[in-house]
C-alpha cells in the first residue's frame, strides 16, 4: 500500500525505480518515462529529504511544470544518490539561473534536460581544456613567467565573459607572451592539474565506448598533456610559434575559437555517426556556447553567469564526475 509522502522515509524510494506522484502520495509504477518526450528535473549534490522532495515538486508547480514521476538513482559508488523528476507534459525548462539559485535554498544543484543521452550506448564528448579539463587558465600561468600575469588575466577574463572577441584577445594575450623560453612551457606542462572528477569520468565513458576530445582556445603542447592524462581519442587546440626555443608572441594557423569549436563537435558526431542526442559537449567560457548548442547536451562546468543562463545544464560546484547523473538516468534504450 502507498503511503503519504510525510510519513515515507526517502530510503523506501528504491533505486532505479520509478514512482508515481499524485496529491502527496508515492506509489510504483510499472512503466518507465520516455526518453525522447517530457522533461527531466535532477537534483543532485544534496542530502535528500521528504521535505526536499515536497520543496522542489512545489517549485516546479509554480512554473507549471507538474511531476508525474521521480526516481531515485546513483550512477557511480563515488557520487551520492540523485533525484529524478519527470515532468511529461512540457520540454520548456526554467532558467538555469533560476535553478541554481532555488538549488542554493536547499544545498544542492538541480538541471533539468530533455532527452537526456544514454550512456549505454556509444556517445561524443568534447570538452574545453582551461577551467574546464584543467583548473587553471594556461595562458595565465604562462604570463605569471612573463610578469605580465594581471594585463592577460584581465584579457582572459572579458574575452571569457564574451565581452571580447575571442581571437583578436587570443593574438593580444599571445603578443605579451614574447620571449618566454619553451623550457618554462614545458616545465608548466609536466604539472596541470586535472579537474577534479574528470579523469574518473573519461575512464567511465570509455568504458561505455564514448568517443572523448578536446576542443581549446587554449594550446597544444597542454592539450597534448592533457590527452595523455585522461586518455583523449583526439584534440584540436591553437599553435605558438617558437624561435630559437622561445615564443615569438604569435599563434600558427587557423585560431580554436567559438564558430570552431562547433565544427569540430559536428564534423565529429558525423565521423562516428551519432545522433545528436548523444553528444555532450562541456566548457566554462562564452566561446564554448555555439559548441555547447551544437551538442544535444551543453553542460556549463563552473561557468560565468552568462554561460550558465544559455547552457541546457549546469555543474556550479564539486567533480565533474557530476555529469554522469544526466547520462545515466534510468530509462529504457533509445
Amino acid at each position: 500500500m502507498a503511503q503519504h509522502s510525510a510519513e515515507q522515509p526517502l530510503s523506501q524510494l528504491t533505486l532505479n525505480k520509478w514512482f508515481s506522484y499524485q496529491k502527496g502520495v508515492f506509489a510504483p509504477l510499472n512503466t518507465i518515462p520516455s526518453r525522447e518526450r517530457g522533461l527531466f528535473s535532477i537534483a543532485f549534490a544534496g542530502d535528500f529529504s521528504m521535505a526536499h522532495i515536497n520543496s522542489m515538486i512545489e517549485f516546479f508547480a509554480t512554473h507549471q511544470q507538474n511531476v508525474t514521476a521521480m526516481c531515485q538513482y546513483q550512477p557511480d559508488l563515488g557520487l551520492s544518490p540523485a533525484l529524478c523528476f519527470y515532468i511529461e507534459n512540457t520540454e520548456q525548462a526554467i532558467n538555469p539561473l533560476e535553478l541554481q539559485t532555488f538549488a542554493n535554498t536547499l544545498t544542492c544543484q538541480l538541471v533539468q534536460v530533455t532527452t537526456p543521452p544514454d550512456l549505454q550506448k556509444p556517445g561524443l564528448l568534447v570538452m574545453d581544456m582551461d577551467s574546464t579539463a584543467i583548473t587553471i587558465e594556461c595562458i595565465d600561468e604562462i604570463a605569471r613567467l612573463a610578469n605580465v600575469y594581471d594585463e592577460v588575466a584581465s584579457v582572459t577574463a572579458q574575452a571569457m565573459a564574451g565581452k571580447l572577441d575571442f581571437s583578436e584577445s587570443l593574438n593580444q594575450r599571445v603578443a605579451k607572451l614574447e620571449g618566454i623560453e619553451k623550457c618554462l612551457i614545458d616545465d608548466l606542462k609536466s604539472a596541470l592539474p586535472l579537474m577534479p572528477g574528470i579523469k574518473a569520468l573519461c575512464q567511465i565513458l570509455k568504458h561505455h565506448q564514448w568517443y572523448l576530445a578536446i576542443a581549446s582556445g587554449g594550446f597544444v603542447p597542454f592539450a597534448e598533456r592533457v590527452q595523455e592524462l585522461i586518455n583523449l581519442d583526439e584534440v584540436h587546440a591553437n599553435v605558438l610559434e617558437f624561435k630559437d626555443d622561445k615564443l615569438t608572441g604569435k599563434v600558427l594557423g587557423g585560431i580554436v575559437d567559438a564558430e570552431q569549436k562547433a565544427v569540430i563537435l559536428e564534423s565529429l558526431q558525423q565521423k562516428l555517426g551519432l545522433e545528436k542526442t548523444q553528444t555532450v559537449a562541456i566548457g566554462d567560457g562564452a566561446n564554448d556556447l555555439k559548441m555547447m548548442a551544437q551538442a544535444g547536451l551543453g553542460v556549463a562546468v563552473h561557468g560565468k553567469p552568462k554561460v550558465v543562463e544559455q547552457a541546457q545544464a549546469a555543474i556550479c560546484q564539486g567533480s565533474l564526475l557530476q555529469l554522469l547523473y544526466m547520462l545515466a538516468v534510468p530509462l529504457n534504450p533509445s
